[in-house]
């Protein structure tokens, strides 16, 4: 099956730039702050690290199954890379995630980053969105509404399952 790629978007405050290794660079101190990992778990990457993750992320899945489409979130303002949005857009639908860095928090970058994808994704077939977030992140929870999901009756490692049906008039 052949999958969408990634291409450049933009919104009124941000452009969202197709991810590639050499963001790593930039993105290794959007990523860094200890704090941000004690909601999303984990650690803050290395730059070897994150110079991996994204060699694999710009990859394809060995089998065709999947598309992984990710995007670096620029704020137009200061050009600085501000955080992610991902989607892996698969035969079942497409999951979503999206990651602002703290610096950046709470100017609604994460929603209209969001929006922008999901807009494309839908514009470009894509009928089942889905996110999990975790129960209670009340910023993470707003983003999923912005882009239309709901919270569904399915967990996974103390998160909530989002669901968006896109329904297309035939």
């Amino acid at each position: 099956m052949t999958w969408p790629a990634a291409v450049p978007l933009a919104t009124y405050r941000l452009d969202l730039e197709p991810l590639s290794v050499a963001h790593a660079e930039e993105m290794v101190s959007v990523l860094g702050d200890p704090a941000m990992h004690a909601v999303i778990g984990g650690r803050p990457p290395t730059l070897a690290e994150l110079r991996e993750r994204y060699r694999r992320q710009t990859g394809a899945a060995d089998d065709g199954s999947q598309a992984w489409l990710n995007w670096v979130v620029r704020r137009r303002d200061t050009g600085a890379a501000a955080g992610y949005v991902q989607a892996t857009v698969h035969a079942a639908g497409t999951d979503l995630a999206w990651v602002v860095g703290t610096a950046h928090q709470r100017l609604g970058i994460a929603s209209e980053a969001a929006v922008a994808v999901v807009t494309w994704l839908t514009d470009n077939g894509v009928e089942v969105l889905s996110a999990y977030v975790a129960q209670g992140h009340s910023a993470s929870e707003a983003v999923a509404r912005r882009v239309g999901l709901r919270p569904s009756d399915e967990t996974l490692d103390g998160e909530v399952r989002w669901v968006r049906r896109v329904s297309r008039a035939r």
